[in-house]
């Protein structure tokens, strides 16, 4: 069987490593699509630089993958005829990337969805199988991948994931038709788990590590992994962030991960600063993410950047009981004032009108 492939210039993007922001939900007061503004925000992310973007993942709230909020092919139609404009204005290709949820009913149906809206691989979340033993959703992934290219996905177990052991990630490696690995367990051991897991597969060259570890994005991009495997030394980097963070001050994020990319093709020390900057971003996610309060407010927390800087109306999630939690905004108010280089307030407030065109 002839496997659906990622198309030349998506995988060279992947590879090369680049900003893909995990695109929120534009909602109106009565929890209602906000088409508008849901065009104005995949138009920033694009005028921002990020080399892709990812719809119906976490961020842009799971709950749009129930039939019954009749969400998901709209919100992933829009982004894609934006990024198809965009395409055709600039002449520079954008990856698409769709989160797929649900057990194989389920996943087959919106891989198809994904595959028929040109969306370029699926992000894999295997949250509805976490009591499920591993062969399971080893095969799961790969009906999937026949399907579609698909990302790997390590999720936090904070917010639906599980703990996946080091076998797990060496037999997904495997898969031909798996194209990237999403790393975002924000645990240090279970990051080392993947990054080795990849190396000892034998497909290290062929498969795209990307950041989810909103705890310590720059600290992941920053550093070079070496694993011993079968006599030789295998070195990865994490080349790019598929990041909730990355949804909001996009345009500094893409700064930010160009300077890095420099910095790691010159070969030399990594300048102190860039630790000291890995630690304020750090900071300021732990505002955005509500970490105080376990997450609860990591959804509403990006909506508030997003509502400050006018490209979002308010703040509205599809759940009414999802909001800020007390003395969030303030902790928001905190990072912003402390690290005004980390913004792009001046950025969006000189297109903002224009995108909501």
């Amino acid at each position: 069987m002839q496997l659906p492939q990622l198309k030349a210039a998506a995988g060279q993007i992947l590879r090369a490593g680049t900003v893909i922001p995990a695109h929120p939900l534009a909602l109106d007061a009565k929890r209602r699509l906000d088409e508008r503004r849901q065009r104005a925000l995949t138009r920033y992310y694009l005028a921002a630089g990020a080399g892709g973007i990812a719809v119906g993942v976490h961020t842009t709230q799971f709950a749009i993958h129930d039939p019954r909020v009749g969400l998901l092919k709209p919100v992933m139609q829009l982004a894609a005829e934006e990024v198809q404009r965009y395409e055709q204005r600039t002449g520079r290709p954008i990856v698409r990337i769709a989160g797929i949820c649900g057990l194989i009913g389920q996943a087959a149906r919106e891989a198809e969805l994904a595959r028929e809206l040109g969306y370029s691989a699926g992000l894999l979340s295997l949250s509805a199988m976490r009591t499920e033993p591993i062969s399971a959703l080893i095969d799961h992934a790969r009906a999937v991948a026949r399907i579609l290219p698909i990302i790997g996905f390590y999720l936090q177990p904070a917010v639906g994931g599980r703990v996946l052991p080091v076998e797990f990630w060496r037999e997904l490696a495997s898969i031909e038709n798996l194209v990237a690995i999403k790393i975002a367990p924000f645990n240090r051991y279970q990051t080392n788990d993947v990054l080795r897991a990849v190396a000892e597969s034998g497909r290290a060259d062929q498969i795209s590590l990307y950041t989810g570890n909103d705890d310590h994005i720059l600290g992941d991009l920053l550093t070079m992994h070496r694993f011993p495997c079968q006599g030789r030394s295998i070195e990865l980097r994490i080349v790019g962030g598929l990041l909730g963070h990355w949804a909001v001050w996009t345009r500094r994020a893409v700064e930010q991960l160009e300077a890095i990319h420099a910095i790691m093709a010159g070969g030399g020390t990594v300048p102190a600063e860039w630790l000291t900057r890995s630690v304020e971003v750090t900071d300021a996610n732990g505002a955005f993410f509500d970490v105080a309060n376990q997450f609860a407010g990591c959804i509403a927390g990006l909506h508030e950047i997003l509502r400050r800087q006018g490209l979002l109306e308010g703040r509205w999630c599809l759940n009414p009981t999802e909001d800020l939690s007390p003395g969030q905004a303030e902790e928001i108010d905190r990072v912003h004032a402390a690290y005004p280089h980390l913004n792009d307030d001046e950025f969006v407030a000189a297109h903002r009108d224009e995108w909501l065109r």
